[in-house]
Order: structure tokens, then C-alpha cells, then sequence
């Protein structure tokens, strides 16, 4: 949930079964569950992050974000 009240889900399900480079590691649920808010990215251990500015532009348009 974004601070203006913009919210929804992304589904990286596709993303990172097509082999995603550096995110790969996140295929372990052990460490995509280790997921937490810094600065407002979406974040996991290893430095890997999500831009948020693309999480927000994406759900203004619909409910789930499917990264692909």
C-alpha cells in the first residue's frame, strides 16, 4: 500500500520462473518471505529491490501487477 492510498498485489510468479538474472535467488521461499518496506521499496536481503515508482504506476492501472 502506497501512501495515497494506491494498493494491490504483485504477482512475480511468471518473473521469476522464466529465470530473472540477479532476482533468481528469490525463487527460495525462504528468502522471498525475508521481503520488507526500505525507503519504500519493496526489499530483500542481497540488495535486491523492486523500483517502486513501476509497483505504483502498475496498480493505479489494475488490482495485481503481473511482472513478466
Amino acid at each position: 500500500k502506497f501512501a495515497d492510498g494506491t494498493k494491490g498485489i504483485v504477482d512475480m510468479a511468471q518473473f521469476l520462473a522464466r529465470g530473472c538474472g540477479v532476482f533468481s535467488p528469490l525463487r527460495e521461499a525462504a528468502l522471498f518471505d525475508q521481503a520488507y518496506a526500505d525507503n519504500g521499496a519493496v526489499t530483500w536481503p542481497g540488495d535486491l529491490d523492486l523500483a517502486p515508482d513501476r509497483m505504483h504506476e502498475e496498480l493505479r492501472k489494475a488490482d495485481v501487477y503481473v511482472m513478466k
